[in-house]
Parts: structure tokens; sequence; C-alpha cells
């Protein structure tokens, strides 16, 4: 499950029995951070935490900060200096190097768009999404949080904005949407100043297995652990069933050249053929071929297995392009000596969360820049006077 989706079902159930919650959202980071604008986790009155704003270091101060909120039901921007050593709140020597912005909302259950009601919704739509979060660098300022989420048609949910604010707004999403990126603006309009943190939402990965065998069902379990979607199909009931994979698989018997025929393809549709049967997996690969949506197709074997695909679809008259022969990637995975299965799958989700990031898988050690790139964090400073 996605950190996300494990917030939004606490979330429920503190709504159910209606105990008070918090939401803190990570709204911007200038220099080094474990995790980056966008991280959250959920505080109930009781203490209990779901999700996580760091790599551990700043979750019992945002705690006490979270209750405090929450005593004072109103909403408050809290910075901390991670550069800082002698910072006796975070503590000493933690590695990080940064300044984080940290948004605590308090929850008004009966607010049906209240900030996690709307990343609910953001869930459900299962499209690439903004999700818009306004803040104040001056913490004297109201802290307004969480306003809406805005889809490539510029439709949104949530609190409206004033005419004129509302169009700069929009423009600056669909420069998220349009990059992929999150975006972050400083807006000047009439003497105010806002700042916006513009979250690239996506929904999962969606990873079909085509193969049901044992090697599937450890790389079902990888994916599952990434919050990945995860789709098995396979003609054969003794291995496609619900007793050999977890309960969030979805499992499809099917013959080969039905494969698609209950899957919803998009963008973020990764194929991996792995049936252990040529046939089965040489059947699929010409249904994949002309689908120009899916990002990733690989194969399970070796480099022989694949030359011997490519010479029988040129014989069968399939013309393959450059753009559909660089998403086929034969032999699957990454060289990083897997021999097991296990291993064979942890190769396998790198490349594939390589390839739709735009990384080129390299060790961290040989970049020279900084692991994130600070470009991303600068506020496009937008000056606009009306009236």
């Amino acid at each position: 499950m996605r950190e996300l989706d494990a917030i939004i079902a606490e979330y429920k159930k503190l709504k159910d029995v209606n105990i008070q919650s918090v939401m803190a959202t990570v709204v911007h980071v200038e220099g080094s951070s474990y995790r980056r604008a966008g991280a959250r986790m959920l505080v109930d009155e009781f203490g209990n935490i779901t999700g996580a704003i760091s790599g551990g270091c700043l979750e019992g101060d945002a705690l006490r900060k979270a209750l405090y909120a929450l005593h004072k039901q109103k909403n408050k921007l809290v910075t901390y200096d991670t550069s800082d050593e002698d910072d006796a709140v975070i503590g000493a020597q933690l590695g990080c190097n940064g300044v984080i912005q940290v948004l605590f909302e308090t929850l008004d259950y009966k607010d049906e768009l209240n900030p996690c009601e709307l990343l609910k919704m953001a869930i459900s739509e299962n499209i690439p999404l903004a999700i818009v979060v306004q803040f104040n660098l001056d913490k004297s300022e109201n802290q307004v949080g969480t306003r809406m989420i805005i889809n490539e048609n510029s439709s949104f949910h949530g609190k409206g904005l004033e005419e004129d604010l509302k169009k700069i707004v929009l423009e600056q999403v669909k420069i998220s949407l349009d990059n992929n990126k999150p975006h972050f603006a400083k807006v000047a309009l009439n003497g105010n100043t806002h700042y916006f943190f513009i979250q690239n939402y996506q929904p999962p990965v969606k990873l079909i297995l085509v193969g049901a065998g044992n090697d599937a069902q450890i790389l079902a379990m990888q994916a599952e652990l990434l919050g990945w979607d995860v789709i098995v199909t396979d003609g054969r009931l003794t291995h496609a069933n619900k007793e050999r994979f977890t309960n969030s698989c979805q499992v499809i018997v099917s013959k080969p050249e039905e494969t698609l025929e209950n899957i919803e393809i998009d963008n973020r549709s990764c194929f991996v053929l792995m049936s252990h049967n040529y046939n089965y997996d040489m059947a699929v690969l010409k249904l994949l071929l002309p689908e120009k949506t899916i990002p990733y197709i690989g194969i399970l074997g070796p480099k022989k297995k694949y030359k011997r695909m490519l010479d029988e679809l040129k014989t069968e008259g399939f013309k393959l392009k450059n753009e559909t022969l660089k998403k086929i990637y034969a032999p699957v995975g990454l060289e990083i000596g897997a021999e097991t299965p296990a291993e064979i799958g942890l190769s396998i989700l790198a490349e594939i969360q390589s390839m739709l990031t735009g990384k080129d898988a390299r060790p961290l050690r040989k970049k020279e820049s900084p692991i994130h790139e600070k470009k991303e964090n600068h506020f496009k400073k937008i000056l606009s006077h009306v009236g």
C-alpha cells in the first residue's frame, strides 16, 4: 500500500469514530532532506502517526507541533533547519543540510473539502493531478492549507480562489503537469503575497506480470511494497489463482490473445513477459506492440530469445520503429549480478523505476551534483497588479 493510501485509510477510521486528527505536509525544502515536498503524515489526538515527513528525525517534534495545532484548532507552519547542528529541537549530526517547511492542518470532519477529503478524491480519480497547497512563509499570516486538486483539463475540486489569483494558479498548474514535476510559486497580487506548493500527483504504477510462476509471486510482493498496482495474468488455473498471490493483486486467467481484454492501459502500465513459455510471451508481445501509451515492455530470458522474437516479427510483417524498440527491455532488468528470483525482481523494479523517472540508474556516488535538483525547489516569482 502506498503511504498516501495508508493515510487516507487511517483518516477514514478516525473520522468514523470522531477521533480528531491533524495532517502534516512538507510544503518546501531548501537544500538536502530525506523526504521532499509532498511527504505527509497523519497524527491523531492520541499521538498515533501514519506516514512520515522525514527519516525519523523530525517526527518527534512534529508530533508535538501537530497536537498543539489540534489544541488551538489552527493551521500552523513550522520551519526545521537541519543545517543547524546546534538546534536542540532536532538534534545534531543528522547528516542533512536543509531548511524544511512543514504545514500542519487541522481536519474538520464536517468539511467535505478538508485536505484528506481532497486527497481521497485525487486517489479515486486515478489520473495525473495537481494538488494545490497555499501557505505563507510569514508565520503571522493565515496558513490556508490544501485548497484544491486540478486535472489536465483545469477542472478542479476544492475551495475556490479569487478570479485573478485562480488564473495565475491554473497557469502554474499547467507548467507542473506538463513537466511532470512539483512547482513552487510566489505570487504578489494587489499588495498581498501568496505562496503555493503545486504537487504533481501521479497514480500508482500499474505492473502487469504475464506469467504466474514462482518468480512472479516474488516480484508481485516486491512491487506491492512499492505501492504499485499489480495484475497477474496467465492461462493456467493452477498458477493464476488468488491463493498464490497477495490480496491486493488482480489475478486474471486468460488465453494470451485475450490478455488486454480486462486490462485498462495508461502511460504508467508496465508489462513484464515472464510466462517461461516462448509462444505465450510472443503472442502477448504482438498485442502490446501497437499500444503507444505503454512505456515499458520487459522480456525475461536471454538475448537469443529476444533476437528470435524480432526475427519472427519481421518475418510476419511487423514494422518495428525505433520508438517501439526503445520501450522493449530485453533481457529485462539492470545488471546487478542478480541470480535468485528476489534479486532478479529487484533488478526489474529498479529498471522500471529508472525508466519512469528518466534517470540513468548510475551509482549516486558518481553524481557530482546534489541528489535532488535544487532548481526544482525555487519559488517562481510572479508579480501581478490588478486594479
